[in-house]
């Protein structure tokens, strides 16, 4: 059964045209409405991936007077005043204005964490060429945003890959609930739920890197400042707007505190770096905070599509067999949509993998999951 969360994508029936541009991306049919009226959203059927946010071109005009007032949208979206993009009618829940003003409170210790594709893409919001890099201009806008500890995502993805390396390579050796899942990604968790709640036992039990490191930024990074947990301020700069449903879920809790407190999408953290002032391209670079900044290449692929399996197959090589895997490109691995499928050999294990990159390509791999004749052991 899904948590009860409040809906994170809305569709403003002010400005929707109905001209199901949405619909037509959305990989769940959770967009409802006959073409050319305001459509809506199945919030139990939708897995909050932000795919028709991003289709969208129904936008607000300036001088259409019928329409709520521009402040007024921004404030119902959680958007900063400052905002001057487009109002377009399928949007995402902003938490942007909630978050400057937790920030100007000095009673809270403020932690934030980004995941590694935040350091390219937020380049592109301010001018520079795709694939820029920019961790330690990034690190130095957040410590004018006044956050105390600046960490990194990739930490904890190292963490949950060798989690669930160990998870994985364990079950192979029983036989016990395979194929295995990933469970890094909350919009499959959540169309698992909704759509195949059968295959829940087969997910694997790691919570994601975000949760991780939110996990870890309650206890051991608080007891390393000597700050109390309940104090702390916990965020995370995510490029999913799936992520704002996660942090929600009920179980993603350290003794009664919310491990990740608020999230954050790069577009978000764009809008308030311009908000405060911040002349961005002139920052110098600046450090992500020890111990939680440092990270290995496995955690550093997983923002990649392919990138948690590759990282698991590493891991689980050396678990196996102690010695590094002989070759680090696991190309076969990577690729664009749809499925792909190996047969790797750890030592003396010959393990069959199944990569699925895009939600709509997993029904039939759970209908195999189904009638037992599934032939992976990790998906």
């Amino acid at each position: 059964m899904t948590p009860n969360i409040d809906p994170i994508i809305h569709i403003d029936e002010e400005l929707c045209t109905g001209c199901r541009r949405c619909a037509a991306v959305c990989p769940v049919d959770a967009i409802i409405g006959e073409a050319g009226t305001p459509q809506k959203i199945d919030a139990h059927r939708c897995v909050v991936c932000g795919q028709c946010v991003q289709t969208c071109a129904a936008y607000a005009a300036e001088s259409e007077p019928a329409l709520t007032s521009r402040a007024e949208k921004l404030r119902q979206r959680g958007q900063l005043s400052s905002v001057r993009e487009p109002l377009f009618a399928a949007y995402s829940t902003g938490h942007a204005l909630e978050l400057k003003e937790a920030l100007a409170d000095p009673k809270r210790y403020k932690v934030v964490q980004c995941a590694p594709v935040i350091r390219v893409s937020l380049a592109e919001e301010f001018g520079l060429p795709f694939g820029t890099l920019t961790p330690g201009k990034m690190a130095a806008a957040l410590r004018l945003l006044n956050f105390d500890r600046v960490y990194d995502t990739n930490f904890g993805a190292d963490v949950t890959i060798m989690e669930e390396g160990s998870e994985l390579i364990g079950r192979v050796m029983s036989g016990e609930r395979l194929p295995m899942f990933t469970s890094c990604c909350p919009a499959w968790v959540k169309h698992a739920e909704t759509a195949a709640p059968h295959v829940l036992d087969h997910l694997s039990s790691c919570k994601s890197p975000m949760q991780m490191v939110g996990a870890l930024v309650k206890t051991y990074s608080a007891e390393l400042d000597g700050v109390a947990p309940a104090d702390i301020l916990s965020v995370a700069v995510m490029p999913c707007t799936c992520k704002k449903f996660e942090a929600g879920r009920d179980e993603m809790n350290v003794d009664g505190l919310r491990e990740v407190d608020m999230v954050i999408t790069t577009r978000e953290l764009a809008q308030l770096i311009k908000d405060k002032g911040i002349d961005f391209m002139n920052l110098p670079d600046e450090p992500f905070d020890s111990p939680l900044g440092k990270y290995s290449g496995a955690g550093t692929i997983f923002g990649a599509t392919g990138g948690v399996m590759e990282a698991a197959i590493r891991t689980g090589y050396e678990l196996v067999t102690h010695e590094s895997i002989p070759n680090l490109q696991l190309d076969f691995i990577r690729g664009d949509e749809g499925i792909r499928t190996a047969t790797v050999q750890i030592g003396d294990l010959e393990l069959k993998v199944a990569i699925v990159a895009g939600l709509k390509y997993v029904s039939s791999i759970l209908e195999q999951v189904s009638d037992g004749t599934c032939p992976y052991h990790f998906i």
